[in-house]
Formats: structure tokens, C-alpha cells, sequence
């Protein structure tokens, strides 16, 4: 079974901590994105995995073996690097091809399987030329590629669109859920683009400082974060964040009494502190002229166009922004901030948790 598992994995340079007592189990043929802020982890727990690192403690599985002290070409590992590593004396079919030769491949399979690679990564025309005569995109492909026709369990990659204009970068990702659809392999996927972990992903295992902060699929990473890390880290802008007082079956935000539904009555039941995080993405928050319930006043402070789209600052506990899709209103403008109560979320006001959300907000989401 094409499966990776972490269980209570630790990874140490000295006295400082890398990976912290990680359970992470990857599932045969998915599409896993290691998601976080540089140094948090995810670099070294592909480096694990392809056997460049060693496990400082705990056991990591392959195909449900115990894999510490195997070494990295037994490990049918494909990877990818950031800063492509090719040979410079070789040309674009020798470097893709030469783990084929390595393993000694029969040359009638292994040229078909270069075929198959330059033609998938749009290669064509340029099998002849060397790395110094390809431009930086031509060589994240030929990378690629090398990765691709080795067609082994598990596909390793760190950061490997990073160096790609936007426009390439968006065919590239386009390629690779291809790629993965076409031979199934175990992908584990490196990156600190949110772009890319959204669109290619399977699940997403977001990191930060080494500790794994949340573990699901794209869309619920993005809609019921598991914590305000997660929230404020997925998301562009990231979303708003403000402690708010907890009256009973009221939310006090400024000179507001905003009153609870009877689901998020029934959520926050028994909620021990009288403040409160709660959170709002800024595409949900909603502007209007007009006064009514579960409407904040509210003066905007700063207005940022976007183009097809405008951000409109303003404060309520904390800075606030919200994005509409037209200009609407100007700066020192009085508007009112109409809550919609389904695109709430709560967090721990102690640990920063989320604390759930009713059954409910999941069906209208």
C-alpha cells in the first residue's frame, strides 16, 4: 500500500526542536500539501521521508514499514527540488532520463517513458539543449519531468513552481493534478502558496514551529479552521480577528448588543469567560446604507481598489476590512456592517481554538 505515516515523530538539530512528536498518515495515491511559514517544518519532513534526513525519534512507515534506517534509493522516492538540481553537463533528455539509466531501465521503456515526460511537461524541441540554455521555467519542467518518468510510489516536491512567473505557474499546476490523475502516485507536496494548496491539494497539513495545526481538505481548511492560526494563515486578506464580550445570548461589539441565534445559542452553551474571539473572512463581511438588526455602524477609514474588487477598512474592537466587489462607498463615509450570522466563528478567547460550529452553518456553507 502506497501510504506514508508519522507516528510521534521528532526531528532535532542540537537543542532546537524541527518536528514536534508528529501523527501525520498520508493516504495511497492523495494529493498532500505540507502548508505553512518558512521554518516551520515542512522542508524537512519531505527531506524524512525521501531518507536525506534521519528521525530524531518515533517511526516513520512507508507502504506500512518501519523505514528509519532504510536508505533513500530504496525507498521508490521521486523528488523534486526548489532549485532544480540538474546535471549542467548533460542535455534536457539525458537529465531526465538518467535515473532510468541509473536503474537500468531496458532503453526501448525508458525512451518511451522520456517521450511520454517531454511531452507532458512541453518539452518538445528543446531534448538537445543544456541547462544554461533553458530559461528558468524550461528548467522547473525538465525537473519535473525527471521526476515524473521515474514513475515511483511516492512524488516528492518542494516549492517546485516557486521559481515560475504567474502565468506559467498556473498552466504548471494544471500539469501536475494531470500528472497525479495519470499514474496515481502518492504526491506530498511542499509549498507556502496558498494558491497552490488550494487548487491541487487532496488535504492540506498546515505547520507551523513544527506542530501540526490542522489536517483536512482545502475546503474546510479554508471554511472551519481549527484554529486562529489556520484562519489568519489561509485567506488573502487574512481573516479579521476581534475579542468581543459574551452577554448572555448577546455579542457586545462596541456600542452594540448584537443577539445570538438559538444555534449559536446552543453552540457557545456553557462557555466559561465572558470575552470572546470571533472571527469573519473579509469577502463575508457585508456593507450597507441602511439601519437594521445585527447592524453596526461603522465610519470607513480607508479604501484600497483592487481592481476587481475594493477593500474598505474600518474598526470595530480591532481594524476591520471588508471586500465588495464595486466601489460604493469613500473614506470618512458612515455605513453600517450587516452580520450574517452563518459566516461567524468562534475561538477560545484562552487558547485560540475554534469552539465548533452549529450543524446548521455546515448545511448552508
Amino acid at each position: 500500500m502506497n501510504s506514508i505515516e508519522f507516528i510521534g515523530v521528532t526531528k532535532t538539530y542540537g537543542d532546537t526542536i524541527i518536528i514536534n512528536d508528529l501523527d501525520l498518515a498520508i493516504r495511497k495515491g492523495e494529493r498532500m500539501i505540507l502548508l505553512g511559514p518558512s521554518g516551520c517544518g515542512k522542508s524537512t519532513l519531505l527531506r524524512l521521508i525521501s531518507g536525506l534526513e534521519t528521525v530524531s525519534s518515533g517511526q516513520l512507515l512507508l507502504n506500512g514499514e518501519v523505514v528509519n534506517e532504510v536508505d533513500s534509493g530504496d525507498r521508490s522516492i521521486a523528488m523534486v527540488f526548489q532549485n532544480y538540481a540538474l546535471f549542467p553537463h548533460m542535455t534536457v533528455k539525458e537529465n531526465i532520463g538518467y535515473g532510468l539509466r541509473i536503474n537500468k531501465v531496458p532503453r526501448s521503456q525508458a525512451l518511451k517513458q522520456i517521450g511520454d515526460a517531454i511531452e507532458i511537461l512541453g518539452l518538445e524541441g528543446l531534448e538537445e539543449r543544456l541547462p544554461k540554455d533553458l530559461s528558468g521555467g524550461q528548467r522547473q519542467r525538465v525537473a519535473l519531468a525527471r521526476g515524473v518518468v521515474k514513475r515511483a510510489d511516492f512524488f516528492l516536491l518542494d516549492e517546485p513552481l516557486s521559481n515560475l512567473d504567474a502565468q506559467l505557474r498556473g498552466q504548471a499546476r494544471k500539469e501536475l493534478v494531470n500528472i497525479h490523475e495519470l499514474y496515481g502516485q502518492t504526491f506530498v507536496y511542499v509549498t507556502h502558496d496558498q494558491i497552490e494548496a488550494m487548487t491541487i491539494g487532496d488535504r492540506i497539513a498546515l505547520l507551523n514551529e513544527g506542530v501540526l495545526q490542522m489536517l483536512d481538505t482545502p475546503h474546510n481548511v479554508y471554511h472551519r479552521p481549527a484554529n486562529i492560526f489556520t484562519a489568519k494563515f489561509i485567506g488573502s486578506p487574512s481573516m479579521n480577528i476581534m475579542e468581543v464580550a459574551l452577554e448572555g445570548i448577546h455579542l457586545k461589539l462596541g456600542s452594540e448588543a448584537i443577539p445570538l441565534p438559538e444555534d449559536w445559542q446552543a453552540q457557545l452553551k456553557g462557555y466559561p469567560h465572558s470575552k470572546i474571539k470571533m472571527g469573519i473572512r473579509p469577502e463575508d463581511v457585508r456593507l450597507t446604507k441602511k439601519a437594521g438588526n445585527a447592524a453596526v455602524p461603522i465610519t470607513i477609514k480607508y479604501v484600497e481598489d483592487y481592481g476587481n474588487r475594493v477593500g474598505y477598512y474600518f474598526d470595530v474592537e480591532a481594524e476591520m476590512i471588508g471586500i465588495i466587489a464595486e466601489k460604493r462607498y469613500q473614506k470618512g463615509e458612515q455605513v453600517y456592517w450587516r452580520l450574517t450570522p452563518q459566516k461567524w466563528h468562534f475561538f477560545d478567547s484562552k487558547t485560540n481554538r475554534s469552539l465548533g460550529y452549529p450543524v446548521t452553518w455546515k448545511e448552508r456553507s
